[in-house]
């Protein structure tokens, strides 16, 4: 582009030039040689050359003129030329212009104006021509920039682009890693979530299968002390009975012995001192005949004990012996129409009676003991009068029926009731009416509630003593407990608060039984029962309790406290008791090292016989053990303790026969063999103490 810009001025030039020489038309020859000359020195080809290659410019010399040139004739037509030359008119009218040669000593020789007026308009020419050079060099040096700009500015959004793909894929890599660190954070959390949770569920079955084996063993004791009593009930009913038969024969005897006089009895005939003639037999009958005579007494003996097996109307799959039928399991669909009136007990247990009809006692009136458990009896299929006939009924068990309320119309005689195990919902004031005798009272497995028993419902059992209502849905205890009440037992209900005033009544109340309930210390009143003086044995076992209770009764002897949360035993807690707490039981709880303080125990050093602190987490023997006199038992198994000091348990300053009986402090993490021998030298026996196995130390 630079070689078409360059020919195109100098065509332009050469069309200029052409056209003022044809303008000038007689310029002498010598003018045009000048001229050339001096184009040729102005382009450095001449003589006036420089050193360095360059032309020298041409030094032009103002010198005064006479006057001012006139403006020539051959450029009117040519603005630029006029512009010019008004310029040069305006400034050197009183100047002539002289070239100046480079050369000091070269002739300086005046230029005309025309001369002077082509070099302007070459001058010029040149400028405009160097102009469109700058201009296009310009150009083309912004038209490379620009390009240097685009490249860039590609090379940016290229290295822009590549920068977002590598922040792009490097935050895609964090987010994998911190995905990946967030999978393994929240598997390392699931495992150890999962970890805790077997540790929790190893520790709640290990909990369980010492509550179910505490149960057991609460339940085998509570059936030993059933069947005592049942035994006891038995033979006090036996020695009542053979009282009254022994007052019946004295009475037939004094009977007799007052009528003997006057109505002696004929003297039977004396039997000769001969014996008489045999009486003669018949002849031996054949064999047949003999075995047909077998078959028929055999047969005779079959029906009359048929006939004695159907005496009185009893049902097959019964048994009875004496006075008393048992009729368990014998698949029965309706009550037996009996009539055995010397019968005294009838057990109808696990059958499938659905009613009894008010006929059913007419021929037992004198039944005394009616166990109809595990039936299908349902309220409306007990007529109202189906009991009244039994003048002489003590007890009557129907648990494990379908009784939505208490029978009515039972006989006054009534000494125990059993309902357990049915649908009861309500007991109103009259559930229990005209039962004044009634000493035993038996509710539990139902739905009742705190709500759903009227407090007058208890008030006609002036002689209630023994009153179990287990396994039902109590809140807090019920009210109107009968002032004549010795046992209340009210095991496996919600019970969460006892109030000030449910115990304001039950003043003979001795023992109370709330295992597996909702109770926390601090939901029991200060004056529930503080001042209660007959009270001696409470369980609180498997409930909500972090301290031992403060406000315990002053006349406590037996306290359980097996299974809670508890954590510590504040000091003088049983500081009030009188005469003191006898039997402890704190097996399954949290002590730990920090749990008992040295005045935890003050009030009990001379009354404790049974101290249980099994299955904790102490660190060592409690302090306060070696001042207890009457201590028999210590269970100090399944805790952390690590040793055993020398008057931790035993006092070596006591004088007198110790008491102690048994310890056991196995599943520790102790070594037998460093405990020192006068450790145990207030036990009894040495084989009463219990030190092996061990744990293997942590």
């Amino acid at each position: 582009m630079r070689w078409w810009w360059l020919m195109a001025a100098s065509l332009w030039l050469l069309l200029v030039v052409t056209a003022s020489n044809g303008q000038t038309g007689s310029r002498p020859h010598n003018q045009e040689r000048d001229l050339r000359r001096a184009k040729r020195k102005r382009d450095g080809q001449g003589p006036l050359r420089a050193r360095a290659g360059r032309s020298k410019p041409l030094e032009i010399r103002l010198v005064p003129g006479p006057g001012e040139p006139k403006e020539p004739g051959d450029h009117q037509g040519n603005p630029l030329v006029m512009k010019s030359y008004k310029n040069l008119q305006e400034q050197h009218s009183t100047y002539n212009v002289l070239p100046v040669p480079n050369d000091r000593g070269e002739a300086k020789t005046p230029l005309t104006q025309e001369e002077i007026q082509r070099i302007f308009w070459r001058e010029e020419e040149e400028h405009r021509l160097q102009e469109d050079r700058l201009r296009k060099k310009d150009e083309a040096r912004k038209m490379r920039r620009k390009q240097r700009k685009d490249q860039a500015e590609k090379q940016r959004k290229i290295v822009e682009g590549k920068r977002r793909d590598e922040e792009k894929a490097l935050r895609l890599q964090v987010e994998k890693e911190e995905e990946e660190w967030r999978r393994h954070v929240e598997g390392e959390e699931k495992r150890r979530e999962e970890k805790r949770r077997r540790q929790d569920e190893d520790h709640k079955r290990q909990k369980e299968a010492a509550e179910r084996d505490a149960w057991e063993k609460e339940r085998k004791l509570e059936e030993e002390r059933w069947r005592q009593e049942e035994m006891l009930r038995e033979q006090l009913l036996a020695l009542v009975e053979e009282e009254e038969e022994q007052e019946q024969k004295k009475v037939e005897e004094e009977v007799w012995l007052r009528g003997d006089v006057f109505e002696m009895l004929p003297k039977e005939p004396e039997e000769p001192d001969l014996l008489p003639a045999p009486i003669p037999q018949p002849p031996a009958a054949p064999e047949e005949e003999q075995e047909d005579m077998g078959a028929d007494v055999e047969e005779a003996e079959e029906e009359r004990e048929e006939v004695l097996v159907n005496r009185g109307g009893l049902p097959p799959g019964c048994d009875i012996s004496d006075v008393t039928l048992t009729c368990d399991n014998a698949k029965l669909t309706y009550f037996p129409p009996l009539s055995i009136p010397e019968l005294k007990s009838l057990s109808l247990e696990g059958n499938s009676i659905s009613s009894i009809p008010a006929e059913a006692f007419n021929g037992i009136p004198n039944l005394e003991w009616v166990n109809l458990k595990k039936n299908k009896l349902s309220s409306d299929s007990i007529d109202r009068k189906a009991f009244k006939g039994l003048k002489m009924l003590r007890r009557l068990y129907l648990d494990g029926n379908l009784l939505e309320a208490v029978p009515a119309g039972l006989p006054p005689t009534l000494q125990e009731l059993k309902v357990s195990e049915n649908q009861l919902r309500r007991l109103d004031e009259n559930s229990f009416r005209g039962l004044s005798s009634l000493v035993i009272l038996e509710l539990e497995g139902n739905l009742l509630s705190e709500g759903s028993v009227d407090p007058l419902a208890f008030a006609p059992l002036v002689q209630l003593s023994y009153l179990r209502m287990g396994r039902n849905h109590f809140r807090t205890i019920p009210q109107g407990l009968p002032s004549s009440l010795l046992e209340l037992y009210l095991e496996n209900n919600l019970i969460e608060e006892i109030s000030e005033t449910v115990f304001n009544q039950t003043h003979s109340l001795n023992v109370v039984s709330l295992r597996n309930n909702r109770l926390d210390e601090s939901r029991i009143a200060p004056l529930a029962w503080i001042n209660h003086r007959n009270l001696e044995s409470i369980d609180l076992s498997n409930n909500d309790l972090h301290l031992v209770p403060s406000y315990l009764p002053r006349s406590l002897v037996h306290l359980v406290l097996v299974g809670n949360n508890i954590e510590r035993i504040p000091g003088f807690v049983f500081a009030h008791m009188e005469p003191g707490i006898e039997y402890l039981y704190l097996s399954y709880n949290r002590l730990d090292g920090e749990a008992i303080e040295p005045e935890s125990f003050f009030g009990s050093y001379q009354s404790m016989v049974e101290l249980c602190l099994d299955h904790n987490q102490l660190l060592s023997v409690p302090s306060g053990i070696n001042e207890m006199t009457n201590l028999h038992f210590l269970r100090l198994n399944d805790n952390n303790i690590r040793s055993v000091r020398d008057e931790s348990v035993c006092d070596p300053n006591r004088k007198g026969d110790s008491t102690l009986v048994a310890v056991r402090m196995e599943n520790n993490y102790m070594d037998p063999q460093k405990i020192s021998p006068t450790a145990f030298s207030c036990v009894r026996s040495s084989s009463s103490v219990v030190l092996k196995p061990q744990k293997t130390a942590k």
